[in-house]
């Protein structure tokens, strides 16, 4: 079965046996550990993906802005190399929280019973 670049590795291929399942303790790796106690979420999905998708998006936000004001926060705070060590995290931080975001984005798709072909996107 085709999944397209991106797709987590943790989760199965649509369509295969126990691929929500996968998809669910994925998911459920994404999103604060409070979120595990929502049976709802277990239960659809659907649902579990839409929040994730949403809650990751934030996250990247969270990350962009942190990053725009942390040597001006900081800078008084924190020696240099600590302010730079921070930024650092900011700039490794940031391509993974983007990357999980469309990797859930192509989860939830799949969800929504799109097929994925190779060559299209």
């Amino acid at each position: 079965m085709y999944v397209p670049p991106g797709w987590p590795p943790e989760v199965r291929p649509p369509g295969s046996p126990d691929w929500q399942t996968s998809a669910v303790n994925w998911l459920l790796d994404a999103v604060p550990p409070d979120y595990r106690a929502y049976g709802v979420l277990r239960r659809h999905p659907l649902a579990l993906a839409r929040m994730a998708g949403h809650t990751v998006r934030a996250q990247v936000e969270g990350a962009r802005a942190g990053y725009r004001d942390a040597a001006v926060d900081l800078k008084e705070h924190l020696p240099p190399h600590v302010v730079e060590a921070v930024l650092e995290v900011y700039r490794r931080e940031g391509p993974r929280l983007v990357a999980l975001a469309e990797s859930i984005a192509l989860v939830e798709r799949a969800l929504r019973g799109e097929e994925f072909v190779e060559g299209r996107r």
